[in-house]
């Protein structure tokens, strides 16, 4: 297994953790989300590994993107992400990977969180949770394949509804509309995604592939096509004034005010 500088990966069993450890807050850019992909296509190089726990040190889960405040002489708040291609280019890889994955949230899915928990199989969450798709509160358009994977998990009105209101839903929430299948103390995230996981790790691993294989069939080709689609709006869209304003209000912790342009 390589070497990598935010995250680890250690073996139980048949399971492969996958730990982010980018605290508190785990914001992700180009840099975490291929090394994530990088530790997927080992796993699925390695035959002893059958299913995979995707986790996070601090309290959350992934608070999605750092957009923070711009250089001095820099218009655009999400330059810091890299080139945005790319960083969906790294992860449509993660949605091609082969084996089951089990994301233990225990804290904060925000935006491109969101889309990093929801492109794992099964989420095991917890009352302090919090899910949120907050993009047109940044005065942006969804990313990270969500307008396709977030209406088939949770429905497309639910997604909708996440979208266009830019909410947190609370773990108990989130189990019941389907955007999670197990919750359990905030304490007990990981040791509950791993007995998940290790449930799964039960069965025949060749078994597993093929029928994971035709369950998910054409979704990395729909989530790639889709994103080509997000890039083009989000490309438009951080070119405004309410982009701007939306990244500023966050950080400032205020309801922003946006003008339309």
């Amino acid at each position: 297994m390589s070497t990598f500088t935010d995250i680890v990966v250690e073996k139980h069993g048949h399971v492969a953790l996958i730990e982010i450890r980018r605290p508190p807050l785990n914001f992700f850019d180009i840099s975490l989300i291929g090394q994530i992909a990088t530790a997927l296509d080992q796993i699925d190089a390695d035959p002893d590994y059958r299913a995979v726990v995707l986790a996070a040190q601090g309290k959350a889960f992934c608070a999605g993107a750092n957009f923070g405040t711009p250089e001095p002489g820099d218009k655009d708040p999400a330059v810091q992400l890299g080139k945005i291609n790319h960083l969906y280019q790294e992860a449509v890889r993660i949605f091609r990977n082969k084996k089951p994955i089990v994301a233990a949230v225990q804290g904060a899915a925000i935006g491109g969180g969101l889309g990093l928990a929801v492109s794992a199989d099964f989420r095991v969450t917890c009352p302090e949770a919090r899910f949120a798709a907050n993009f047109t509160r940044l005065g942006f358009h969804p990313g990270f394949g969500l307008t396709v994977t977030l209406p088939e998990l949770i429905g497309k009105n639910n997604a909708e509804l996440m979208f266009y209101t830019s909410r947190r839903v609370i773990g108990e929430d989130a189990l019941r509309m389907g955007l999670a299948n197990v919750l359990v103390p905030q304490d007990q995230v990981r040791a509950e995604a791993l007995k998940l996981a290790s449930e799964i790790a039960e069965n025949s691993p060749l078994g597993l592939i093929s029928t994971r294989a035709t369950m998910r069939a054409g979704l990395a080709d729909r989530v790639a096509a889709q994103t080509d689609h997000e890039l083009a709006e989000q490309t438009t869209l951080r070119a405004t004034e309410d982009f701007k304003e939306g990244v500023k209000a966050t950080e400032e912790r205020r309801v922003p005010n946006f003008k339309g342009r």
